[in-house]
């Protein structure tokens, strides 16, 4: 089933544009208050929704990491108001993009395949999505907006009440300049009594949601968030050390796991690289450094790709420093940022020796 679906996508993927199209006419025609879902400018959108779809239909045979992640996944959408006659719509619009663009490679197993996988993943969601008892989204509303650089924020905001999340969980984020343009930001705190959660947000190119939030985020706006998603976390009673792996504002969740471990006076001995191109892109060195003086299980090592250094600090890329060090046995290691970073330190890990059991991250590169 999976090799007929990869086969049959190498073959669609040079016509992104002509299936995503077709996609989305289904779409809105079958299932017409869906099109409630998206943003109002689709070029927005462009392929995200149908590369999304098509990147979870090609991991139906790796269940153990597809089937925790479609459960999340089930509960985010109900923020949306996704009820199951939604999805039967985007399963069949699916198929009927793919069948538009393959002509006669579109055989009758090739079909078969892609419904039977599109079934598999759509069951795990609606069952976690009715499983679910929580509110289907949250209000919050902005406490403090503050420029930590030109393009870099930090932003406080105070819930209605509060989001029942984890120490290195992700949020999806709707803001009032880009309604229906839901993205990903994770707390850079660990739960707190008053339910207060801290981002922080870098203006990135072509980053329509990010840019906003940097430049035009004021105290008092209403942000929406979905569920708590992600699995990164720390297992303060196992007896495996741990390594983590952050570049940029990829450190916001490993600040929560460390917030949350502060609150112990023992814990496993972490280890962390924080890296970036330059050392203005560390804005959260010295409050990480002032976290480890005061806590020995905790080593913090600044990384720099160019320009002037640090006091202890190493140079090079995040893969290439992490990887020096050797293979890390016997750790637990969580790597978080953008997706080439995770892509680009995830695989030299594994050349390096790095067992693939050990390594966790969150898939930012799904929307």
């Amino acid at each position: 089933m999976v090799r007929l679906i990869r086969d049959s996508w190498a073959k669609a993927e040079p016509y992104l544009p002509e299936v995503t199209q077709f996609f989305y006419g289904m779409l809105f025609t079958l299932a017409p208050a869906t099109r409630d879902f998206f943003p109002i400018n689709m070029e927005v959108q462009r392929n995200r929704m149908v590369r999304a779809l098509v990147h979870v239909v090609q991991m139906v045979d790796q269940p153990d990491d597809l089937v925790p992640f479609l459960r999340q996944l089930g509960r985010d959408h109900r923020k949306f108001g996704v009820i199951p006659k939604h999805y039967e719509a985007i399963g069949t619009a699916l198929l009927a993009a793919m069948r538009s663009q393959l002509g006669p490679d579109w055989t009758p197993d090739v079909e078969r395949a892609w419904a039977e996988a599109f079934t598999i993943i759509a069951r795990q969601m609606q069952e976690a999505a009715a499983a679910d008892t929580n509110p289907p989204n949250w209000s919050a509303m902005v406490a403090e907006h503050r420029r930590l650089s030109w393009d870099l924020a930090m932003v406080r905001i105070e819930p209605d009440e509060p989001i029942p999340f984890h120490a290195g969980q992700y949020l999806s984020v709707e803001v009032p300049q880009r309604p229906r343009l839901w993205r990903y930001l994770s707390p850079a705190n660990a739960p707190r009594p008053d339910g207060s959660l801290e981002f922080h947000v870098r203006a990135v190119d072509g980053g329509w949601v990010s840019r906003a939030i940097v430049s035009h985020t004021q105290k008092g706006d209403i942000w929406r968030f979905g569920p708590p998603l992600g699995r990164l976390s720390v297992d303060r009673e196992s007896d495996r050390d741990v390594l983590l792996v952050a570049g940029g504002t990829g450190v916001a969740p490993m600040q929560s796991l460390l917030d949350e471990l502060a609150q112990w006076g023992e814990n496993p001995k972490v280890r962390l690289f924080y890296g970036g191109r330059t050392r203005e892109d560390l804005y959260a060195l010295e409050g990480l450094r002032l976290l480890a003086s005061c806590n020995p299980w905790l080593t913090v090592t600044p990384v720099i790709e160019s320009g002037p250094g640090v006091a202890g600090c190493e140079m090079g890329t995040l893969p290439d420093v992490v990887t020096k060090h050797g293979a890390w046995p016997g750790r637990d290691v969580l790597v978080s940022g953008s997706p080439a970073m995770i892509r680009a330190t995830v695989s030299r890990m594994l050349v390096a020796g790095t067992a693939l059991d050990q390594i966790r991250y969150d898939p930012f590169t799904i929307d």
